[in-house]
């Protein structure tokens, strides 16, 4: 009896300031096949249906890139879902989140792929999308001072552990550790800790606490802790984590953790520890330029999120009609 062919799998996206809701859709995706193939549309598709995108074509690329269940991505990828990519790139169906994504006339994205019967819905994660993020960071303007309100611990702690691979260091492996906010993970933060995991064959990854965070930037992060953790577990250069992490790492903490090198941004490391280190200086883009992308265009991007909101509810009307036929 002949062996089936691995199933290869067809997600796409704008995928603008990938967040943990992203990286949990392609984890999804990921669990239906063997091979998943990730096409992701250009800034110009973006802007045509759907308004300006905050990371441009080549940021949003290497972030999708460095997610620990992507195989291959696909660029430039068409806006409108057809079963001409599906067959280019010889994958079985395509997986999409339980929301309508519509073209800038209202058409739904995917009604080729589901009259042809090759579409599959993965659940939408509660509580994130792009648009959100927008409005948090559109809040600091507002409101500097503010605080993120707690999000459901127990639905993130969830994702926590499904996005946790439970890994341990062999003996024998030289330990890289470095440590952060990693508010906004973006493309900078996965070539830093690539980067970083070329130094060693373990990386563990320290993800500071909110308040630490308050105390070091002198302002809130954008996500919380446990929502920082995840983008980071989505990471594929990421081994481990460690929550709520020292700033100062003291001799105990690096043998705990049988840690030989410690990787920071610039000479400040050097003061928070007597372990060996690593400067490995900021990458080019960085979370506070992409706040300050959306700050430097507030009025622009506060009409963009009142059209998705207005968008939001005509798909939602759509998928209810959709779901209704199906009865």
């Amino acid at each position: 009896m002949p062996e089936s062919k691995p199933i290869r799998i067809w997600v796409d996206g704008c995928f603008d300031t990938m967040h943990y809701g992203h990286s949990n859709a392609l984890r999804q995706a990921k669990e239906m096949g063997a091979y998943l193939v990730v096409g992701v549309h250009s800034d110009e598709e973006i802007l045509k249906n759907k308004g300006p995108t905050v990371l441009k074509n080549k940021e949003r690329y290497d972030a999708v890139r460095a997610c620990k269940w992507v195989d291959e991505v696909v660029e430039d990828a068409p806006y409108l879902t057809s079963l001409e990519y599906l067959d280019k790139y010889n994958c079985d169906f395509c997986v999409h989140g339980d929301d309508v994504t519509t073209m800038s006339d209202g058409t739904d994205c995917y009604s080729v792929v589901k009259q042809a019967g090759r579409y599959k819905e993965c659940k939408r994660t509660i509580g994130v999308s792009t648009t959100d993020l927008v409005k948090r960071m559109l809040m600091r303007k507002i409101n500097p001072e503010g605080t993120r309100a707690e999000c459901d611990h127990e639905y993130i702690q969830d994702k926590l552990e499904k996005f946790n691979d439970n890994k341990l260091p062999k003996d024998g492996d030289k330990v890289v550790y470095v440590d952060g906010s990693f508010d906004m993970f973006h493309a900078g933060h996965a070539e830093y800790l690539k980067q970083a995991k070329e130094l060693g064959d373990f990386l563990i990854v320290g993800i500071q606490g909110d308040d630490l965070v308050r105390q070091i930037e002198s302002t809130y992060p954008i996500l919380n802790q446990e929502e920082r953790a995840l983008s980071v577990l989505a990471c594929r250069y990421a081994d481990a984590i460690i929550l709520d992490s020292p700033h100062q790492l003291t001799d105990e903490f690096i043998s705990k953790h049988n840690i030989s090198i410690v990787v920071g941004a610039d000479q400040s490391i050097i003061n928070r520890t007597k372990a060996e280190t690593k400067i490995i200086p900021n990458q080019d883009i960085g979370s506070k330029s992409i706040i300050a992308r959306i700050l430097a265009d507030f009025e622009i991007y506060q009409e963009r999120n009142r059209k998705k909101g207005e968008k939001a509810i005509l798909e939602a009307e759509m998928l209810a009609k959709e779901k209704a036929s199906l009865q």
